[in-house]
């Protein structure tokens, strides 16, 4: 009796650890999704296992088979990737719209404004420009069709230091390893880099909008389902607001 207890012990440890909610979000998000994961988990849901890192990485993996319920990606072309290759019940929502900004260290003594002459002379004035690597991360393609526009790239393109993910490159710049860095106004927003760091905000005109989409993987557990439903919420989209992004 004691031997089928255990056998059932493990059974049931087994199927609650296969059955865990896994979402993997983008790494723009993270200080935005742990006060919504706060604000989920308030209303009575357990805590789901969350991931963050670069959309196309997490893309990649789902491919090959990892275990992930609901993506928050940070733009829409992965998660839109998924959907076409039937890994996702529909084409999911766009939760967001990101913004992007170049930004420095207070300590860099590097003057950053919209002005182009301006702008010119702190790309000439910086030993390295860090952007997230464009292939795998939205930010990071919005970073280079921003300089090609604004017709910095030639002068940034040998400088340039690349993050596998959004938070990466901006941690080159906050750690002093690069002078100046294009990241997410939601990243620099947040109170350990606002106080270090100063920023403008990059012309939307001179990039592809960043819609970040979600979208949830056939077979996710409800706890994923009523997850992606509470991102759709009014009390979300307020948090969303408050750290720079707009909502559709």
């Amino acid at each position: 009796m004691l031997r089928l207890l255990l056998i059932l012990s493990i059974c049931f440890s087994v199927c609650a650890q296969a059955q865990t909610t896994s979402i993997a979000v983008a790494a723009n998000m993270k200080d935005t999704f742990l006060e919504i994961n706060a604000a989920f988990r308030l209303t009575g849901k357990p805590n789901p296992k969350v991931i963050y890192g670069s959309s196309g990485n997490f893309t990649a993996q789902i491919m090959n088979g990892a275990p992930f319920n609901l993506l928050i990606s940070a733009d829409e072309r992965f998660p839109l990737e998924l959907y076409r290759n039937g890994k996702t019940v529909d084409e999911g929502k766009v939760y967001a719209i990101g913004k992007l900004v170049m930004f420095t260290k207070n300590s860099s003594g590097i003057k950053l404004s919209s002005d182009k002459a301006d702008l010119i002379k702190a790309i000439t004035s910086a030993n390295k420009v860090s952007i997230a690597k464009p292939e795998l991360a939205p930010y990071g393609r919005a970073a280079v069709e921003y300089m090609k526009a604004e017709g910095l790239w030639d002068l940034a393109k040998d400088k340039l230091v690349y993050g596998d993910n959004i938070s990466v490159a901006t941690m080159f710049v906050s750690s002093g390893a690069a002078d100046i860095g294009f990241t997410a106004l939601s990243l620099v927003k947040t109170p350990e880099l606002a106080k270090d760091t100063n920023y403008i905000l990059a012309d939307d005109k001179r990039y592809d909008p960043i819609k970040q989409r979600m979208v949830l993987m056939k077979g996710a557990p409800q706890e994923a389902v009523d997850l992606y439903q509470f991102m759709q919420t009014s009390q979300v989209k307020n948090i969303l607001l408050k750290y720079g992004y707009t909502v559709p």
